[in-house]
């Protein structure tokens, strides 16, 4: 083998390797930082890329991949997530408490990530853990645990303004878990069981109350429509007893009617009528109540004494009853009688049950006194 087949193979093996060497291939969503002699030079994108063989060199960057820091010559632009482990914070009431975060970034400028900082992730991860202690430090117990949209509001903008120099945007931040003392879970237990207990007893009492007013108002309603059906019964029972009443007299005014009827056309005879009128009157006398005897007393007493004489002059003779009062002229009592069924004098009686007797004055006619 000569010298110039040697160089000929050494020229194949040079450009073979500055071949596989100058010949870079990218993936997608991810860049490549690449410098010459040292120096930066461009960012090579997603897809087919060719460097100068011994000029141009990529520039590794450390990238975490959960608990492990990974060197690679390529940067993922992709949106990350980086997890920490529980810090001991204290907050502004100086309760110790282990506090563990989520962040998510991305990398929007890979020359800034690689020259303006020197471990990426070393910082993220510190400067996260800083502002979380300052942040929680400002809050007290009660609001760091019912706050965690403040707590994470606040620790992105501040995050996101101190890795703006370095390419990074901050998109978000999570509070993984919040753990307080033994002794705050014990007292924090006690409060909850407390607050359940008051919320039971505010809700038996709203329940006894509104079954009192519910019971009120059935009261209320039942005694409304009982008071209702007595009205209506004492009205169903006055219009009976009117109607009752109506009738009975409507009764005694056509059995007065009849009588009178029966009177007139049977041609009853003063004597009859002036003994109807002692029967009435000794009807009138039964009982406790009190009489009054009217001022036309001496004509009954007429009448009585004419049928006295009636019966007197009747039982010698045994003569039939309709012969003697044609032969015989009316008397005053007879008179009286017939005046009486007339109703030309009315007598005024008055019985009272219960109720001390009033002397009654008798006014005399016109005719007495002018005789007199």
């Amino acid at each position: 083998m000569d010298f110039v087949t040697v160089l000929l193979i050494i020229a194949a093996v040079a450009v073979g390797f500055a071949l596989v060497t100058g010949i870079r291939i990218v993936p997608q969503a991810k860049v490549m930082v690449v410098e010459r002699l040292g120096k930066f030079h461009s960012v090579a994108t997603s897809g087919l890329n060719i460097l100068i063989p011994f000029l141009d060199s990529p520039r590794a960057i450390e990238m975490r991949v959960g608990n492990r820091v990974m060197r690679s010559n390529l940067v993922d632009l992709r949106e990350q997530v980086m997890g920490f482990e529980t810090v001991q914070v204290i907050t502004h009431d100086n309760v110790n408490m282990e506090v563990g975060s989520v962040i998510y970034y991305q990398i929007v400028d890979p020359a800034k990530a690689l020259y303006q900082v020197e471990n990426l992730a070393l910082a993220i991860e510190q400067l996260t853990m800083t502002n979380l202690r300052n942040v929680m430090g400002g809050l007290t117990l009660d609001q760091t645990l019912t706050s965690r949209e403040t707590v994470n509001t606040k620790l992105r903008i501040v995050l996101d303004e101190a890795t703006e120099k370095w390419g990074v945007k901050v998109t978000r931040v999570e509070l993984r878990e919040i753990e307080p003392p033994q002794a705050i879970k014990a007292a924090m237990a006690k409060q909850m069981t407390a607050e359940r207990e008051r919320r039971a007893e505010v809700t038996k009492a709203e329940g006894d109350k509104s079954a009192a007013i519910l019971q009120a108002e059935g009261e209320k309603i039942s005694r409304i429509l009982r008071a209702e059906a007595e009205r209506d019964a004492e009205v169903a029972r006055a219009e009976g007893h009117k109607r009752a009443v109506m009738l009975e007299a409507e009764g005694k005014a056509e059995a007065t009617r009849l009588v009178f009827e029966a009177i007139h056309q049977g041609r009853a005879t003063p004597e009859v009528l002036a003994l109807r009128y002692m029967e009435t009157l000794q009807e009138l006398g039964k009982g406790d109540n009190k009489m009054f005897i009217p001022y036309e007393a001496t004509a009954a007493l007429g009448a009585v004494s004419a049928i006295k004489d009636l019966f007197s002059e009747a039982m010698p003779k045994r003569a039939p009853a309709q012969a003697a009062p044609a032969t015989r002229a009316p008397s005053a009592a007879a008179l009286s009688a017939q005046a009486i069924a007339r109703g030309a004098a009315v007598p005024e009686a008055a019985t009272l049950v219960g109720t001390p007797a009033v002397p009654v004055r008798r006014t005399r006619p016109a005719s007495e006194s002018q005789d007199d």
